[in-house]
């Protein structure tokens, strides 16, 4: 059986990481801690290391996974534009529970599966998960379940229903302590998503696509309610279909798919 690693002792610590960042590298998944959730990463630009973490969560292409990132230079890195709105949000509330999803740098060489060129950026706020990123660089996360499943705070109950298919596990203790549960379930502390893709055409606006711990209205606060589609008008079916769970989430034209509780994982 894959091993827990207790990253509040220092030997298991460093024992853990040393075997996450190898695992990364041989292409195989890796349970980590998020401030949201904990999520399954996989190494971002290795299409067999994505096909592996959308098996073990039991998903389809269609499904794509969210990419988690260390800082604000790879954002500007793996996405084409950043609209100057999306920059106030990160600059507020990153590291932390945002989701954001933008047009792909085209010249990427990955295949996170069908993602009709968008990506779902996170910079996560738990220093277990940014220690790996730095080492590794970004990497898709979805949160640590099968899907359909309750989303995992703790490692153990990532390992209950992921198991064997994940290499290393890392134990920060609880996630999502940090947040208040204002997600779209009882005790969700998933990341909010937010559709920035539209904004590259004249009149466009910022659309919610998932609520979660960054509330509407701290949103709002930052780009103005103008900036903000109506909360009750209605995400394209494509965006909807895709709101991740791990607080981490990627687009399949516009955002990730809605059976967590993040965030990216995540």
């Amino acid at each position: 059986m894959s091993a827990i690693y207790d990253c509040s002792v220092d030997s298991q610590l460093l024992a853990g990481m040393r075997l996450a960042r190898a695992a990364i590298g041989r292409g195989e998944l890796v349970v980590i801690p998020t401030d949201t959730v904990y999520g399954v990463a996989a190494d971002a630009f290795s299409p067999t290391a994505v096909a592996r973490l959308l098996e073990a969560k039991g998903r389809e292409r269609t499904s794509p996974p969210p990419v988690l990132i260390p800082g604000i230079p790879t954002l500007d890195a793996l996405a084409s534009d950043v609209p100057e709105p999306v920059r106030r949000l990160v600059a507020e509330f990153w590291p932390g529970g945002l989701t954001v999803i933008l047009r792909a740098q085209p010249s990427l060489q990955w295949d996170l599966g069908e993602t009709r060129g968008t990506v779902a950026l996170r910079m996560p706020s738990n220093p277990i998960a940014l220690e790996l990123l730095s080492e590794t660089g970004p990497l898709a996360v979805s949160s640590a379940n099968r899907s359909g499943e309750p989303s995992a705070t703790m490692a153990a109950d990532a390992a209950g229903m992921l198991g064997d298919a994940v290499t290393v596990y890392l134990d920060g203790g609880p996630a999502g302590t940090a947040y208040e549960p204002i997600g779209e379930r009882p005790g969700d502390t998933s990341s909010t998503i937010v559709d920035a893709t539209a904004l590259d055409a004249e009149g466009g606006v910022l659309r919610i696509v998932r609520a979660g711990v960054i509330s509407r209205e701290r949103i709002a606060a930052v780009v103005g309610d103008e900036l903000l589609a109506p909360a009750d008008e209605a995400a394209p079916a494509d965006s909807v279909a895709r709101a991740d769970e791990a607080g981490t989430a990627t687009a399949a034209a516009s955002a990730p798919e809605t059976d967590e509780a993040d965030a990216a994982a995540s």
